[in-house]
């Protein structure tokens, strides 16, 4: 995607810190440092897969993005108006150009409520459209995702696994957003279902110029369906590139890892060693410098203590990584 081309999200230098209280007058005793400093941009009719180890904070910039959870510091902005701090009443109209899937789709509907509701719900919240004409674009939008007209009168458990986050992805597109957010929405799903998902999500960015930020653990998900790639450890960035680039010629140590953890599908090959040592550490106590300091292979004596920024190692791959600005590995 070209940089000429105005951003439709643009976040920068975001932090979201959890507290830690304990005892009976629930006094600080920590913090959680669940996101530390992420930056990037998404750019019209892009998908950027973001990628980490469950902890990572992955979700946390998702929700942080969509203003359901308030970040601790840092700038949102869509389409280059800064929204931060909006307040509920301003963040509103907003809202119709952003919207988010979930990873379960039974949990994020409402049991009693039919799909046809649930998929109209945001076009009566927003005055949009009522009666007869109401049950026309909710028809119109189950057609789009792959549903028929007549299962808008079905309970979310009438639904298989696939079908539900088929009326997640529906009620997402109800209010004609530029950006939507996916928090791992196929992790939930069988395999087979998971292609026809992301298949219809690629149709639908193709139809509509829709932005994604996709949030995966599955590399190979992400490789199918993203344009750039983001690679999260510890709260930040550590590396994001252009798919091809990234997954062909990985700069930092972490993200080497990452990809010679996927499973071989040949079960005759030999599995690589792992090429990182120890555990993940705890978000509540990060180490300084180099988050990634503690378990990498390669680490210099200045890892300890200096904190690499993203830099440009070319062709616009950035990497946070002090070996050689990450382009000896």
């Amino acid at each position: 995607m070209s940089d000429a081309q105005p951003a439709v999200l643009e976040v920068k230098d975001l932090v979201k810190h959890y507290p830690v209280r304990s005892g009976v007058l629930r006094r600080r005793v920590g913090t959680v440092h669940a996101v530390d400093g992420v930056s990037f941009s998404l750019f019209p009719g892009e998908t950027l897969g973001l990628v980490g180890e469950s902890g990572c904070g992955k979700s946390t910039v998702a929700r942080s993005v969509m203003r359901l959870v308030e970040p601790t510091a840092g700038r949102i902005a869509i389409d280059g108006a800064d929204i931060t701090r909006l307040g509920k009443a301003a963040l509103r109209p907003v809202r119709r150009s952003m919207q988010i899937v979930f990873q379960d789709p039974f949990a994020s509907l409402n049991p009693r409520m039919r799909a046809g509701d649930i998929v109209g719900e945001p076009l009566v919240v927003h005055g949009l459209a009522s009666g007869a004409e109401l049950k026309q674009q909710v028809a119109h939008l189950f057609e789009q995702v792959g549903l028929r007209p007549d299962q808008m009168r079905n309970f979310p458990h009438q639904f298989s696994g696939g079908q539900r986050q088929r009326v997640c992805i529906a009620r997402a597109l109800a209010l004609s957003p530029r950006l939507i957010v996916c928090d791992e929405p196929v992790s939930a799903l069988d395999v087979s279902i998971q292609a026809q998902v992301i298949n219809l999500l690629i149709d639908l960015q193709r139809r509509h110029r829709l932005s994604y930020l996709f949030i995966a653990h599955d590399l190979a998900v992400v490789a199918h369906i993203s344009h750039r790639v983001a690679v999260m450890y510890l709260g930040r960035i550590v590396e994001i590139a252009e798919k091809e680039a990234l997954f062909r010629s990985p700069r930092h140590p972490y993200t080497r890892a990452l990809l010679a953890s996927v499973p071989l599908p040949d079960p005759k090959q030999k599995q690589p060693a792992p090429l990182v040592d120890g555990d993940v550490p705890s978000p509540i106590d990060p180490p300084s410098g180099c988050a990634f300091h503690t378990r990498c292979r390669f680490a210099l004596a200045r890892c300890k203590t200096e904190r690499p920024a993203l830099r440009d190692v070319g062709a616009g791959h950035e990497v946070a990584c002090l070996l050689n600005d990450g382009a000896g590995l």
